[in-house]
């Protein structure tokens, strides 16, 4: 699904909180997660990215799935006593200058504009999946073109058995089987290699190692009929009454939750804090949470959320937003750059579901809308 867009721009208004800095486009990985958009740091993965996206995918999202930390035991976490920070004053939205507004109105458009090129045209796009397999109770799967393969790829381009697929703690060992197979890692031509969540090639497919402590292989065609589907990504106007430069109010407590998936995966988490913000007069609160998986780093976190758009304006699911951090303790939280996750477009992901507490009364009309590639 992607991430989250660098901003930064200098508030001209006396007594204004500070603004972060314009934002530039960047790519999805494998975690966040997520992180979409151009071929990301290996990749979210959102390997990206060294973390396998949440969400979006590539470029600026990412990626998600969604989505790129040390191997823990997989299964529930423990029971926990969940605390509840009180809320601080709720942060309204920032007050720019003139120049500053247009700046980052312009970027988000950039932003949007590269997402849809992505997704209409990239051989990571979420329209280039066309199979999906999880490791479930195994270790290895084997790739190849020949019958009996776990992961059967048909085209003369890939051996008969062309690898082996070991998850190894929090990496993949990769190993090519039939005497002249080979992957590709970048531009280098292997025979052998261990990796982090990450993407490597097979011929004109990409195969995404995807962790997210419920190991999968998912395979990319840039040929996938699904591109004929594509019918452009729909937005809300960019409004910027929905970007705040807030405070996080940090969890004391440091919870370790469980966010369920869209493929009933529950996936382990931290609540790191809160944010208040106000959208209009009505105070609104939402909870941050980090994913402890595989490629997500400590600043790692984000928000899942559902408001009163949802399931009608925008995404049934609910949608992604990422924070900035602008230092000492702040963040941006823009819900222009909210956005679907990837399982609104395809169904080979494994997307986190906002959990109860962080849904909205209020709508946010700004960010991504439901566009309908799936039905739900």
């Amino acid at each position: 699904m992607l991430a989250a867009l660098v901003i930064s721009a200098a508030l001209a208004v006396p007594g204004a909180a500070s603004a972060a800095p314009a934002p530039a486009a960047s790519t999805p990985s494998d975690s966040v997660p997520v992180a979409r958009g151009p071929v990301p740091p290996a990749p979210a993965d959102r390997v990206p990215v060294a973390q396998e996206p949440v969400g979006r995918a590539p470029a600026v999202r990412a990626p998600v799935v969604q989505t790129p930390i040390a191997e823990e035991p997989v299964g529930r976490a423990p029971a926990v006593q969940v605390s509840v920070a009180p809320a601080p004053t709720a942060a309204r939205p920032v007050r720019l200058a003139p120049a500053a507004a247009d700046s980052i109105t312009r970027a988000i458009g950039k932003d949007r504009a590269d997402t849809r090129e992505w997704l209409e045209k990239s051989n990571t796009s979420y329209l280039a999946t066309v199979q999906r397999r999880d490791f479930e109770d195994r270790t290895t799967l084997t790739v190849g073109r020949a019958a009996g393969n776990d992961v059967r790829i048909d085209d003369p381009e890939v051996a008969p058995h062309h690898l082996r697929v070991t998850v190894v703690g929090d990496s993949f060992r990769v190993a090519a089987v039939d005497p002249g197979a080979r992957f590709t890692v970048g531009d280098s031509a292997r025979r052998e290699a261990v990796l982090p969540p990450s993407r490597i090639g097979i011929g004109r497919f990409l195969l995404r190692l995807s962790h997210q402590r419920f190991p999968a292989i998912i395979v990319f065609d840039p040929q996938s009929p699904r591109f004929a589907e594509y019918k452009g990504i729909a937005y809300f106007p960019a409004d910027l009454a929905y970007r705040f430069a807030l405070p996080l109010t940090a969890n004391a407590k440091t919870d370790t939750v469980i966010i369920m998936s869209t493929r009933g995966n529950a996936r382990r988490a931290v609540r790191v804090g809160w944010f208040d913000f106000l959208v209009g007069k009505t105070p609104c609160r939402l909870e941050a949470t980090r994913l402890l998986e595989p490629g997500v780093g400590e600043e790692d976190f984000g928000v899942f959320f559902r408001d009163a758009t949802s399931g009608n304006e925008s995404y049934g699911l609910g949608r992604y937003v990422d924070v900035q951090p602008l230092g000492g303790g702040r963040y941006v939280l823009d819900f222009n750059l909210a956005y679907n996750p990837a399982c609104a477009y395809s169904e080979h992901y494994n997307c986190p579901i906002p959990p109860k507490g962080n849904t909205l009364k209020v709508a946010i009309r700004a960010g991504e809308k439901d566009s309908h590639y799936l039905a739900h």
